[in-house]
């Protein structure tokens, strides 16, 4: 939310130290929403899956963070220039549409979170089943193809932000880019499974 609300939580103003707290409490409930969506939609996942194939509700996964990570870039950059134009107290008062579209994105990003929680590792142990013991090697190595990326845009963020004079905006930019890149090579080249094979692990007691 900082793209948003312009705070600061170190300023002298408190004017930019309300700003912060402010921004801070919205993206507090942007991700209680993600969360909300999230648990709703990993309902949906097994009928999505056996009515489309995991692989076009992987691949549309990717979609939805493209179509996202766009707009927050959009909102970011509309955000900014509003408050170069329009001063700080257009972030804590008037910019009540860009508010409520952060929000929103918060929450569709609960969706694709749901599908990458589950379904790569149904794939992955559908597609390895008969490797005789290769799953959990499989299973390691899809674990290192999500953790390595976040750790490169952990550590390269920053320095690629300051590349262009600081902001988020530029990493916003990027991220799109690489979802569409996911989207397109998930559709290309993952292959076809049989509608039926994803099965939810579902409830268990005892």
């Amino acid at each position: 939310m900082q793209g948003v609300y312009h705070g600061d939580p170190k300023g002298n103003d408190s004017v930019a130290v309300k700003a912060y707290d402010a921004g801070v409490r919205e993206g507090a409930f942007g991700l209680l929403l993600n969360s909300v969506v999230l648990g709703i939609s990993s309902f949906l996942l097994e009928p999505m899956c056996q009515r489309m194939g995991a692989r076009l509700v992987w691949a549309m996964s990717n979609f939805i963070v493209f179509a996202c990570m766009a707009g927050t870039a959009i909102i970011s950059l509309v955000s900014v220039n509003k408050y170069i134009t329009e001063g700080i107290q257009h972030a804590i008062g008037e910019n009540r549409a860009i508010k409520i579209a952060s929000l929103v994105i918060f929450a569709l990003l609960g969706f694709p979170l749901s599908i990458t929680y589950s379904v790569p590792f149904s794939i992955t142990a559908d597609l390895t089943a008969d490797t005789g013991g290769g799953q959990g090697l499989a299973i390691g190595v899809l674990n290192l193809a999500i953790v390595i990326p976040q750790m490169i845009v952990s550590l390269g963020a920053g320095p690629w932000d300051a590349l262009f004079s600081g902001g988020n905006i530029p990493a916003f930019v990027l991220a799109p880019l690489f979802a569409l890149a996911a989207g397109v090579t998930a559709t290309l080249k993952l292959p076809n499974l049989s509608s039926g094979s994803f099965k939810s692990s579902g409830f268990h007691f005892g």
